[in-house]
C-alpha cells in the first residue's frame, strides 16, 4: 500500500501535461498508461478497506471457524460485497478517465492527428467561433456528458446484477 500512497500524492493533471510535453503529439498510449498509473492507487484503497472491514464480519470468522478454506472464503463471501464496490469505482474512473483525456486535448496536450471532443472544443476555441457560434461547442460537450452518464447507468446496472442485497428475486 505504501506505493499506492506515493502514487496518490503525485498530482495528475501536472504530470499528464509534462509527459505530453515530453513525448510530443504521439503520446495518446502514453497517456493512456499515465492514466491507469494514477487512477489505480484510489481504486486499490477503497477496496483494501472494504476487504479488510469484511474480514471482522460475523460471516467470515463463523465460515473460518467452521474450517472453509480461503479459497471458499474469498469466493464465496469476499467477492460478492466487493465487487459492487469494484464495479462502481470502475465506472467512475472510466468516466474520469474520459473526462481527463478531453481536458487534455482541450488545453492542446492530446494528439492533434486523432479527432476527440476535447479537441473539437479546443478547435471551437482557437478559430473564434465560440463567439461567431457557439453552438458548436454543444455536440462534443453533450457527447462528453452522455458518455460519462452511460457508464454511471452501466455502473448501477452492474450493482443490481452483482450485488447480492440489490438483487431482485
Amino acid at each position: 500500500m505504501r506505493v499506492a500512497d506515493i502514487i496518490l500524492t503525485l498530482p495528475r493533471l501536472p504530470l499528464l501535461i509534462v509527459i505530453s510535453g515530453i513525448f510530443g503529439t504521439q503520446s495518446n498510449w502514453v497517456i493512456l498508461l499515465i492514466l491507469s498509473f494514477t487512477f489505480w492507487p484510489t481504486v486499490s484503497r477503497v477496496i483494501r478497506s472494504q476487504t479488510l472491514s469484511l474480514r471482522e464480519r460475523p460471516f467470515i470468522e463463523s465460515a473460518k471457524v467452521s474450517g472453509v478454506g480461503n479459497r471458499r472464503i474469498i469466493l464465496r463471501h469476499l467477492a460478492p460485497n466487493v465487487l459492487p464496490i469494484t464495479f462502481y469505482y470502475l465506472t467512475v474512473t472510466v468516466t474520469g478517465a474520459i473526462l481527463v483525456e478531453a481536458g487534455l486535448s482541450f488545453l492542446g496536450f492530446g494528439d492533434p492527428s486523432n479527432m476527440s471532443w476535447g479537441m473539437m472544443l479546443k478547435w471551437c476555441f482557437t478559430t473564434g467561433y465560440v463567439f461567431k457560434a457557439p453552438y458548436w461547442m454543444i455536440p462534443p460537450g453533450l457527447c462528453i456528458s452522455a458518455l460519462a452518464f452511460s457508464f454511471y447507468l452501466i455502473g448501477v446496472g452492474l450493482e443490481e446484477i452483482v450485488n447480492p442485497r440489490l438483487r431482485k428475486r
